[in-house]
């Protein structure tokens, strides 16, 4: 009965070891994971002003890209209107010049 007692305080001691370097590797392995998302989190914060500034360089390329065609629709529109504008001014000469010369045709 001693030699059991003793294989069995034996074996708890080895549980007992096992369940404290278990414990050990857990609180290890804890402290290694928040060092490492500490300095991914670092990383990211010293990364910020960079991701930042691409997203404005990108925001002020479209800015500058969307105000060029504006301005393009712009000139176009303002070319057609002077040529409206012309073309009215010629055909209300004529007229006039018509109704000068021959004030009783109308």
């Amino acid at each position: 009965m001693d030699d059991t007692l003793k294989r069995l305080l034996n074996a708890e001691i080895k549980a007992e070891s096992l369940v404290t370097r278990a414990i050990e590797e857990r609180e290890k392995l804890t402290r290694q994971a928040r060092k490492e998302a500490k300095l991914a989190e670092d990383r990211l914060a010293a990364r910020i002003p960079e991701i930042r500034n691409a997203f404005l360089d990108k925001a002020r390329q479209r800015v500058a890209q969307n105000t060029a065609e504006m301005q393009r629709r712009f000139d176009e529109r303002a070319q057609a209107l002077r040529a409206m504008a012309e073309e009215s001014r010629e055909d209300a000469m004529q007229a006039a010049i018509r109704i000068v010369l021959d004030p009783g045709q109308r």
